[in-house]
């Protein structure tokens, strides 16, 4: 059994970048956790009814999974820069080390959103095998309208070298992302379901299956 950690710059990123593998972790009897790294607030000029919302969509994606434990950091959504990276990085290792996760899962570094550039580079420095010799494997995910608007140059590409099949887990990937009702585009757009799908057939024709969901090995045990 894996202790799987999916870190997420905000709710909606684990959905877009690794719904389908996270299923299937726990259809495989794996432990799965959530660190939500950001979340939106009344302090930072949200609606008092948008920041229950979110609450409640975070409440029902976990519920979704059947997260073992879901952590949430609330730090500043697009605000991310703002914060003392030492404070992010203290946050995320008291995280790793209550539940000593081996495998972890987190966003692209060259995604164009602060929060997630960020992120991935607060996740890069709690990972360090000689202080948290207990994560075997990093993976890092695509996420929909922020992986494919880094600029396109050399350094910045993608390029998928793990592939896992998902079509099993597929519709119900789909079916917790509408739970983020908010955050889908309509048809044509990046984040819409249209899109969502169109990805995951691609990524599956790689491996010659229906849907895929791809990754970027980071690093691995062996």
């Amino acid at each position: 059994m894996n202790k799987v950690l999916i870190v997420a710059p905000h709710p909606d990123d684990e959905t877009l970048g690794c719904g389908g593998t996270i299923l299937k972790h726990k259809a495989n009897g794996d432990e799965i956790y959530w660190l939500i790294v950001t979340n939106i607030s009344q302090d930072y000029g949200w609606d008092e009814e948008r920041v229950k919302e979110r609450q409640k969509e975070i409440e029902k994606a976990t519920i979704g999974y059947g997260f073992d434990e879901t952590f949430k950091l609330d730090f500043p959504t697009t605000r991310l820069d703002e914060v003392p990276m030492g404070n992010i990085i203290s946050k995320i290792s008291e995280v790793f080390n209550k539940i000593k996760p081996n495998i972890l899962y987190v966003n692209n570094r060259s995604d164009i959103h602060t929060d997630h550039q960020v992120t991935f580079q607060a996740i890069m420095s709690c990972s360090k095998n000689f202080r948290y010799p207990f994560i075997k494997k990093i993976l890092m995910y695509e996420t929909l309208s922020e992986t494919e608007f880094a600029p396109a140059l050399n350094e910045f590409t993608f390029t998928s070298n793990v592939f896992i099949d998902i079509s099993e887990y597929f519709r119900k990937k789909l079916d917790i992302m509408k739970i983020y009702d908010s955050e889908i585009m309509s048809s044509n757009l990046p984040r819409s379901l249209s899109s969502i799908e169109a990805l995951a057939r691609f990524r599956g024709s790689r491996i010659g299956k229906k849907y895929a969901e791809s990754f970027i090995l980071i690093y691995e045990e062996i």
